[in-house]
């Protein structure tokens, strides 16, 4: 973020380091901006960073779900039932198919909840909160999450979108496998996103082992993700609308009455370019696998 002008407003009203003043700046990242506040800001400063190469944990369990793009919801609820009760990161590219997915996973039977740059902050926390207390295991979010969060328990990540460029893959599975614990995550990869996931590998430096699953096995839950997806579209057209209604009639100050500002219109703009269909075709129920007598059981998940 561009934080330069706040910054200038601190030190001008706080003591000249020549007053005895020490100033420590600290960043995830040390970009053009961030040197121009070291400049700026410090005299006769001290740099201490820690290895710029940029690697994944070493206990993190990496592998890769080659798919066909229209089943892709449909994957990712045979993956999440496949890891029920437990911790899971799911990341998303954009805030509409974050809520999208997070609708669907709910009308399937998941306690899902999602985290996007399009929510006010008090909203934020609380679905922070609620995960990191494990009233809520599956989290739905964008890349807001994938930086400067501390939850320390989080079992998978899986990578549903995959990001453009890899240094933000390297911090979103950063979520997980921290502090010496281990953790699995997995990148979603369809036909359109093998350049992308090639050039991901480059970065890493190692080719990562495929994630298989039988696609006759998944298929038997799209009837029910078909149906979530309908539903779920359906709902956040309906919230869009009514918390667009109560932005007309209840403006402050030109923004939004539960003080998103003009995040529900930039995501009713999502649905009209279409982004709303996620591009993910069918995808299945909440359902969780239990083993008995040699056969499979399925039990709704709820």
């Amino acid at each position: 973020m561009d934080f330069e002008k706040e910054i200038n407003e601190i030190l001008e009203v706080i003591p000249d380091c020549e007053k005895g003043r020490r100033t420590m700046l600290f960043s995830a990242t040390m970009t053009s901006k961030v040197e121009k506040l070291q400049r700026a800001s410090l005299q006769s400063p001290v740099r201490i960073e820690v290895s710029t190469k940029f690697q994944t944990p070493k206990k993190l369990l990496q592998s890769y779900l080659f798919i066909p793009a229209k089943y892709k919801d449909c994957y990712l609820t045979y993956l999440i039932n496949e890891h029920a009760g437990q911790s899971i990161l799911v990341f998303g590219a954009t805030c509409n198919n974050v809520q999208r997915l997070a609708l669907m996973l709910r009308n399937l039977g998941f306690p899902a909840i999602c985290l996007h740059g399009q929510m006010s902050q008090p909203k934020r926390l609380g679905a922070l909160t609620k995960f990191k207390a494990g009233g809520r295991d599956i989290l739905i979010c964008t890349d807001v999450a994938s930086r400067g969060l501390d939850i320390p328990s989080v079992d998978l990540v899986i990578n549903f979108d995959l990001p453009g460029h890899g240094k933000d893959y390297i911090h979103r599975v950063g979520r997980t496998a921290r502090a010496g614990r281990s953790g699995k995550a997995v990148a979603m990869v369809t036909q359109y996103d093998v350049e992308v996931y090639q050039r991901l590998e480059h970065l890493l430096g190692q080719r990562l082992p495929e994630y298989k699953l039988a696609e006759e096995e998944v298929l038997l839950l799209l009837e029910r993700v078909n149906e979530a997806q309908r539903l779920a579209t359906r709902e956040l057209k309906e919230q869009i609308s009514t918390r667009d209604g109560n932005r007309k009639s209840r403006k402050r100050g030109g923004r939004d009455a539960d003080g998103d500002g003009d995040g529900e219109s930039r995501m009713r703009n999502e649905m009209k370019r279409g982004f709303y269909a996620g591009g993910s075709g069918g995808n299945g129920g909440g359902y969780h696998n239990q083993r008995g007598s040699g056969q499979a059981k399925k039990k709704k998940y709820r």
